[in-house]
This record gives C-alpha cells, sequence and structure tokens, in this order.
C-alpha cells in the first residue's frame, strides 16, 4: 500500500494540479470577500458573517469541483495508452491501487482545506474583524473535509470508468445542485454532497447536535467504505471495460 501511495504522489511531482488547488478556493475567497465587503452594514456578526460569504461558494460549487477535478487528474494517466490493462495485470491489488489514489486525493484536499482556512483567517484580520477567531470554523473545516472524503469516493468510481476527464466533472456538478435540493428538503444526511453543506455550515451556522454530529460522521464513513467498495468490485470484475 505504501509504495503505491507514493508512486501515486510521484506522478503528481511535475504535473500542474497545484495551480488549480490554489486558484479555486483564491478565487471563492476573493468573492467572498468581495460580498462581505460591499454588505458590511446588513453583515454584523463579525467572523461568521465572513464565514457566510466566503463558504458559500467555496463549499457549495468550488470544492466539489475540485474534488472531481483531483480524481479525474489521478487516473489521467492511467488512462493514456491503455495504462490500466498493465496496472490490473501488474503484482499490486486492485485494492491498493484505488486506495492510493484515494489517499492521495484526500491529502491533496486537506491541503486544500488548510489553505482556505489560512485565507480565512487572513481575510479577517485584513478586514480588522474583531473578537477571538471562532474555533469552531475548524471544526468545519474538518468535517467538509471528512465530506469530501466521501464524494472522492464516489467520483474515483466514475473517474476510473469512464475515460473522458470532463465527464466525471459535469457529473458532480450536477450533484451538487441534487444535494442542494435534499439538503433544503431535509433529507442531506441521505447525499455526501448534502454533508458537505452541512458539515461546513455553509448555509446555516446553527450548532449540531451531538446525536446529528454522530449520524454525520456515521454516514461519511458509511459512503466512503460503500463507493469503495463498489470503485473497487468494478475495476475486479470489469477490467476489460477499461481497454
Amino acid at each position: 500500500m505504501l509504495r503505491s501511495v507514493t508512486t501515486e504522489w510521484f506522478k503528481l511531482r511535475h504535473s500542474r494540479i497545484s495551480l488549480v488547488l490554489a486558484i479555486l478556493p483564491v478565487m471563492s475567497l476573493v468573492i467572498g470577500c468581495f460580498n462581505f465587503y460591499f454588505n458590511q452594514a446588513a453583515l454584523q456578526n463579525g467572523w461568521y458573517s465572513l464565514w457566510t460569504q466566503v463558504s458559500l461558494f467555496y463549499g457549495e460549487f468550488f470544492l466539489p469541483i475540485l474534488i472531481a477535478i483531483c480524481c479525474a487528474f489521478v487516473c489521467r494517466l492511467e488512462h493514456n495508452n491503455r495504462n490500466w490493462n498493465l496496472i490490473l495485470t501488474s503484482p499490486v491489488s486492485v485494492s491498493s491501487v484505488f486506495m492510493a489514489k484515494l489517499i492521495i486525493v484526500s491529502l491533496l484536499i486537506f491541503i486544500v482545506q488548510t489553505l482556505f482556512m489560512v485565507m480565512y483567517w487572513s481575510a479577517g484580520q485584513l478586514f480588522s474583524i474583531s473578537g477571538a477567531f471562532p474555533t469552531e470554523t475548524i471544526v468545519w473545516g474538518f468535517r467538509g473535509w471528512l465530506s469530501s472524503v466521501a464524494i472522492a469516493a464516489l467520483q474515483l468510481g466514475f473517474s476510473i470508468r469512464i475515460r473522458s476527464f470532463a465527464a466525471p466533472i459535469g457529473i458532480s456538478l450536477c450533484a451538487v445542485f441534487l444535494g442542494l435540493v435534499m439538503y433544503v428538503a431535509k433529507i442531506g444526511m441521505l447525499f455526501p454532497y448534502s454533508l458537505l453543506t452541512i458539515g461546513m455550515s455553509v448555509l446555516s451556522q446553527r450548532d449540531l447536535t451531538p446525536a446529528e454530529n454522530l449520524s454525520f460522521f456515521f454516514m461519511n464513513v458509511t459512503f466512503i467504505a460503500l463507493f469503495a467498495a463498489w470503485s473497487i468490485h468494478r475495476l475486479k470484475h470489469k477490467d476489460m471495460a477499461l481497454s
């Protein structure tokens, strides 16, 4: 497993994925800061008001798209020149191949989440927001990362099966709107994209109850396990479709 993870990491060394990882969070933060700056008369809740502005575009749109891009990117080399055939006939297990890709994507998203939190704190300093930095936003960032891993497990399954780079990203964008519908319908716990909205407290900064937190973590872990098992199963039994 460690060798597979190391191999996946080396594949990214000379890529430009780092530019995408930086550009999308910066774009979302800039948009949110502009909204906050021009609506400060109505936004009187300090750090929390800033969070509603910067996390809205990031958590609802940019982050899901970024996850899909990362998943498509880590599968791009295998789709070129039918490299899946070479990998699936190597002594490395299919499970290791998938889990290594999921670990790498999870690590990339963790870096992005950390960058976003640092930029959020920096924006608050720039606007001279009074009061202590709200530590609960760190919890929101972590919960957002956990939901991102669940989404990544699903998106990796799509990216492995679909040779097109853009198609899985389009699927992610459609799932974002479906997630919004399910969130509004109060059934967001049943869909990973809605869990991202809930976890990052994008649309509501209401604290989750202990029972809701437990349900949130349980559903994310369940989705990760189910999507990983589904993707690995398809790789094992439908590998010829990748030729």
